[in-house]
């Protein structure tokens, strides 16, 4: 079963904490720092949500591995443009459908918490998401790390409801493969057609002061 896991926003020229900040005072929303990704040359901070899913807002760090790692490429190129929306990202069970469909294996992640601790994921699909923004990225959690998932960092406190996309929904269940299996939750997928380059326009997010549109 897919479903909707995160969705990730590359900070803006102000730096990581600033760019948090901010997105914390429009949300009424706490976030917690989660720490460097070695392999891909960067880090983020996390905004825990109900539904099991969260908002990350991530920075690319200066270190050789977000010149080779296409997630670090993408997010410095969207942190170039002054930042904002970069994906957003679906869970699976098991990637090896997606492996066949795109040629190529997925690439490990992780993350390491202060007390020594290590949440470990599967990814694949950035490359897609740089070629054609509107595109989910796809995400497997290891399983002794599922107790670690970034949702569960605080006690999640608000929800997303929609999440707009320029671009094609036929597109995008085609990218992902198993359109009939995709359960997204309680988010709405709204799309419209690109004037310009496809991928997020806006996510709306369920909170204690109404809905938030970022």
């Amino acid at each position: 079963m897919m479903r909707l896991d995160h969705v990730s926003y590359a900070c803006g020229p102000d730096g990581l904490l600033p760019t948090a900040q901010r997105i914390s005072e429009s949300l009424g929303l706490e976030f917690v720092k989660g720490g460097v990704h070695p392999r891909f040359g960067t880090r983020n901070v996390i905004f825990p949500l109900k539904h099991g899913q969260y908002l990350e807002v991530v920075e690319v760090l200066n270190h050789p591995a977000s010149d080779k790692a296409p997630f670090g490429q993408a997010v410095r190129a969207r942190s170039e443009l002054g930042g904002g929306w970069m994906g957003w990202c679906v869970s699976v069970d098991d990637l090896s459908s997606a492996e066949d469909r795109l040629g190529r294996k997925a690439v490990p992640g992780n993350r390491k918490f202060p007390d020594g601790r290590e949440l470990t994921w599967q990814q694949i699909g950035i490359k897609g998401l740089i070629a054609d923004p509107q595109c989910p990225y796809l995400i497997s959690w290891d399983e002794e790390a599922k107790d670690l998932h970034p949702s569960k960092a605080l006690k999640p406190a608000g929800a997303i409801s929609e999440i707009t996309i320029a671009g094609s929904r036929d597109r995008v269940l085609e990218w992902l493969g198993q359109p009939e299996n995709v359960h997204l939750g309680a988010v709405t997928m709204a799309y419209q057609a690109p004037n310009g380059t496809p991928g997020i326009m806006s996510v709306t997010f369920e909170t204690e002061n109404g809905p938030v549109v970022l």
